[in-house]
């Protein structure tokens, strides 16, 4: 395996190369790499120990911790697959994770939550309470070795969104992990002595990618439970923090926990953002940061596929790719599309997933052809650049031609009078199908159908324009995207390719 390179083999080559520098901070503990080598060492004979094996699965049941890093390395170790659960989750869907994942072990914090979930579980896996109980694990384990893991090996899962009616959980190698630290860290341009605060959930990717790209480049990982205002101030503060999981309200509600400048936030390097905002930190000229932080990306890429921060300037507002993935627009038919016309985008490449746990067939269909259908819809623009249009879902045929809702809907949404849109397709005898728009105006706004027709013939090829356009009050949802379903029954529609 002399080309393998694990997440465990990063943090024991650290701790031979950098003896004396803090890996980690969770309160009043503090770990140098030596120490959280050593740590993780013991855990992952402990948890081999309480009859965690190679391809087995540990389930983390809590907010954010210092255990969840050395969870994840330790099952890089010994070639078990770690997943930190959504603890915001209902006890529903709390228990499916369970019983789909079927974990060997779970390590849980104490809460109602879990305590229920405890206690209605069986005798196995075996159950570890975080704190005291996971410490005396560690501190009794015996050091074992282990044969070498395969980068290529699962290590991490993550449940993605609900868009099926349940999660599923994809499954990332140390490899694609190790690959997709790599690109973040040459885009924010991250240097030895980098710090993130863990302020975000470690069961999002936004959130754990930064974790690993910051153990990656030999930074200290700063963990925080969830987010606090006054405690991300004191932390950035106390810790010269370079960067923290922030977006637009958590940014204005830090500025406001601030404002009387009681805590030094100038070791902060991130983006612009408000004039207040940017008098307390120190605004960052990395690409990542000069372009907001944006692009394009989703947990089953490692966290992003395309940088904005590699297209300063360009054409498409999602950037272009990273380097070490290829990015093509797919149309159904499975080949490319011509530059300016949309298709699904696709990704093959080092930061790739390696399929959903226990999905064989929906794993066949997203990975057809030796390409990850993302289930998202983009434009190749004639400088190169992407431009994310929309989650896929379905297709509307009108004649010969393929019509997105997704495409459609983004168009209606730019008109002032808009709050919320969705596009279906309905029976028409003449084109087979003909796009009808469900729309949702603003308070107070007024719009004619005719208006709302013209204003989409202007940003779309005409024959995307809708034929019919009803107004609804609110637009009906399974979780950020609009029910279709619901909508065809309420709406009429029908007729769609392939169903």
């Amino acid at each position: 395996m002399i080309h393998s390179l694990s997440l465990a083999d990063v943090v024991a080559d650290h701790a031979r190369s950098r003896p004396q520098v803090t890996a980690v901070v969770d309160g009043d503990l503090r770990l140098t790499y030596p120490e959280l080598d050593a740590r993780v060492t013991r855990l992952a004979g402990a948890l081999a120990g309480a009859g965690v094996a190679g391809g087995d699965r540990v389930l983390w049941l809590g907010q954010n911790s210092y255990a969840v890093l050395e969870l994840l390395l330790a099952c890089s170790r010994l070639g078990a697959v770690f997943c930190p659960a959504n603890w915001r989750q209902s006890e529903d869907e709390l228990r499916f994770v369970l019983s789909d994942l079927t974990p060997s072990a779970v390590v849980w914090q104490p809460s109602d939550l879990t305590t229920a979930l405890r206690a209605g579980a069986a005798r196995t896996p075996a159950w570890i309470q975080a704190g005291d109980e996971y410490e005396r694990l560690l501190a009794d384990a015996t050091p074992r070795e282990f044969a070498q893991v395969a980068d290529t090996e699962p290590v991490l899962a993550l449940y993605t969104a609900a868009f099926s009616g349940r999660p599923r959980a994809a499954l990332l190698s140390s490899a694609a992990l190790v690959a997709h630290a790599t690109q973040l860290l040459v885009v924010r341009q991250m240097e030895p002595g980098f710090t993130f605060l863990n302020n975000g959930p470690l069961f999002h990717v936004g959130t754990m990618m930064f974790c690993l790209a910051t153990l990656q480049i030999s930074g200290t990982n700063v963990f925080t439970p969830a987010f606090d205002p006054q405690e991300v101030c004191r932390l950035i503060d106390a810790e010269r923090v370079t960067q923290a999981f922030l977006f637009g309200q958590m940014i204005d509600a830090v500025t406001q926990a601030n404002a009387g400048g009681k805590y030094d936030l100038s070791s902060l390097r991130f983006v612009s953002h408000s004039a207040e905002w940017d008098d307390m930190i120190t605004v960052d000229d990395s690409p990542w940061c000069r372009s907001k932080m944006g692009g394009y990306g989703q947990t089953e890429v490692g966290g992003m596929l395309t940088f904005l921060g590699l297209a300063e300037g360009g054409a498409g507002f999602a950037g272009r790719p990273g380097p070490l993935v290829q990015v093509r627009m797919l149309g159904p038919d499975g080949e490319e599309v011509p530059a300016g016309e949309v298709g699904e985008i696709c990704a093959r490449g080092k930061t790739l997933f390696s399929g959903y746990f226990a999905r064989p067939d929906v794993n066949a269909v997203k990975l057809a052809g030796g390409w990850h259908h993302t289930g998202d819809l983009g434009r190749r623009e004639p400088d190169g650049t992407i431009t994310f249009i929309g989650p896929k879902l379905r297709m509307i045929k009108s004649g010969a031609e393929n019509v997105y809702p997704a495409e459609v809907e983004r168009a209606l949404k730019t008109h002032p009078a808009v709050a919320d849109a969705a596009v279906i397709g309905v029976p028409d005898p003449t084109w087979h199908q003909a796009v009808k728009a469900i729309v949702a105006l603003r308070p107070d706004a007024q719009v004619t159908p005719d208006d709302l027709v013209e204003h989409v013939r202007g940003l779309l090829a005409s024959y995307k324009k809708p034929r019919h356009v009803e107004f609804v009050d609110a637009i009906p949802k399974h979780g950020f995207t609009p029910d279709y379903d619901a909508l065809d029954r309420a709406h009429g529609g029908g007729n769609y390719p392939g169903i």
